[in-house]
């Protein structure tokens, strides 16, 4: 999904859409009409992919491209970008793009470029770039976040109840397959945290009975085993990012986005949600009272949820002892130290108390 880099003005006025130049997808610029010759012809040299996003050719080179723009995003001196000429078709015509994916290197101060006719994977795009660029930077291997399941390691991992496993049956010949595999890692990233999620996948034309035995006829086919299901169900959303997150964070439990960050509603629970409610519209001498209930409902909670039962008790005990605008100040503090380099599981960590904290803030209002 693309994300957008914006130049910020000091204070918390209104940021003028003006300085919104670049949109990033992972580590290739997208380019549009509107910030092409801004970012090419400039002070480095560019390579350039023209693509359709219905094109089959293109969603194939789609994962080696990405690895490529990543393998280059700390050299200053190059470009790895993309245009979507669906939506962009002018500026496709303006250089000669008559099919998908087409690519083509600007060199440092032109816009005159050259096509690029070499093979499309990561390494051969590496090399080329970097004997135009004068760079010499390789391309990084990536580790998977998708647990690989063999015939051997199927039951344990599968069938394993204390975990909900999302299962891909594939074939490595199979086109469909290779055109998921990007979006499928993405899955994994997002919940790589998530220590009762498994996202997996399986050679089914290597393991052809385990195939037989969960009924996969074609390739590829995704089941879903959750803790309370070990028989498997079938997955027949779309193959999209969003729909796989919606999906797990439905059946999980969970509350991640694509990139894997948790929402505004984790570690929310509803029953305490109305408990704090209650709490912070009560007069001060009645709120003991409500900390009680707060504190016999948390106690009833098992699981993650038993964790986030504390941390509502605590925030509303420390209302108590510090003032209403505890939740607020903490909230702030929790806020500068999620903007400094923090490891994943503490930003998990902090982000749940800010939300937790924020129903006793937005409950007051």
């Amino acid at each position: 999904m693309a994300k957008l880099q914006i130049v910020l003005g000091l204070g918390f006025g209104l940021v003028s859409l003006s300085l919104l130049l670049v949109a990033v997808s992972a580590d290739v610029t997208v380019l549009t009409a509107d910030n092409f010759e801004q970012e090419v012809g400039k002070d480095r040299g560019a390579l350039v992919e023209f693509y359709a996003p219905w094109c089959g050719h293109c969603k194939k080179l789609a994962p080696e491209y990405e690895k490529l723009g990543t393998s280059f995003k700390k050299a200053k001196s190059i470009l790895i970008g993309k245009v979507d000429c669906d939506e962009h078709k002018d500026l496709c015509s303006k250089y000669g793009v008559t099919g998908y994916p087409t690519i083509k290197w600007f060199p440092k101060g032109s816009l005159e470029p050259r096509s690029y006719e070499g093979a499309r994977t990561a390494e051969a795009l590496a090399e080329f770039v970097n004997t135009e660029g004068g760079t010499n930077v390789k391309v990084l291997a990536f580790p998977s976040n998708v647990v690989i399941l063999t015939e051997e390691t199927f039951n344990e991992v599968v069938l394993d109840e204390t975990k909900d496993v999302l299962v891909e049956f594939y074939a490595p010949w199979c086109g469909h397959c290779k055109n998921l595999a990007p979006t499928y890692e993405k899955v994994a990233t997002a919940f790589k945290l998530e220590d009762d999620v498994v996202i997996a996948n399986l050679d089914a034309d290597k393991y052809k009975d385990l195939a037989e035995k969960y009924g996969v006829s074609g390739y590829p086919t995704l089941k879903f085993f959750p803790k309370s299901n070990k028989a498997g169900e079938d997955y027949d959303g779309d193959r999209d990012l969003d729909n796989f997150v919606a999906f797990i964070n439905e059946k999980c439990g969970t509350s991640r986005d694509g990139k894997g960050q948790l929402t505004s509603q984790a570690g929310t629970v509803a029953s305490l949600d109305a408990l704090v409610k209650e709490f912070v519209s009560a007069a001060e001498d009645e709120r003991k009272t409500i900390l009680s209930k707060i504190e016999e409902e948390a106690g009833k909670l098992s699981g993650s949820a038993a964790r986030y039962g504390k941390i509502y008790a605590k925030a509303a005990k420390s209302s108590i002892e510090k003032g209403t605008d505890y939740a607020k100040k903490e909230i702030e503090r929790l806020q500068r130290m999620l903007e400094k380099s923090i490891s994943p599981s503490k930003a998990d960590e902090f982000t749940i108390k800010k939300n937790i904290l924020a129903t006793f803030t937005s409950s007051s209002a």
